[in-house]
């Protein structure tokens, strides 16, 4: 096989991986729960990129609203339930600043992106 018949049966779409964010998610037996996060293709990069303008929290925020599967932050039900109106503010409630930050971390390396998020926003600013 060369690299465009590798290429050709494989969409970017389809890349995702299970990530333990935190030891603070555990279900009721003690194992760690785990979110799904899939990868972002080039135009959802700049799709976010433009939108969030440089500002590295919205960026990360968008990252992970947009490319997190399980659990899903644009669950209607589930913003509706704590009070919140946006994806975003949902977000806020449930994970911790430091939390946010790895699940960011792992959809970006997920992304094939080598840098830290840090010089990614870096970049995003530019």
């Amino acid at each position: 096989m060369n690299l465009q018949e590798f290429l050709n049966g494989r969409k970017a779409d389809n890349v995702t991986a299970f990530v333990n964010v935190s030891e603070r998610f555990k279900d009721e037996n003690g194992n760690s729960l785990k979110f799904k996060i899939k990868a972002m293709r080039q135009s959802v990069f700049e799709e976010i990129r433009k939108k969030c303008g440089g500002n590295s929290a919205a960026f990360n925020r968008c990252i992970i609203i947009e490319n997190t599967l399980e659990p899903n932050f644009k669950d209607a039900k589930s913003i509706n339930s704590l009070g919140l109106k946006t994806p975003e503010q949902y977000l806020d409630n449930v994970l911790l600043a430091g939390e946010a930050s790895t699940l960011a971390r792992s959809i970006i390396e997920l992304s094939g992106f080598k840098k830290n998020i840090e010089e990614l926003v870096e970049e995003v600013k530019n």
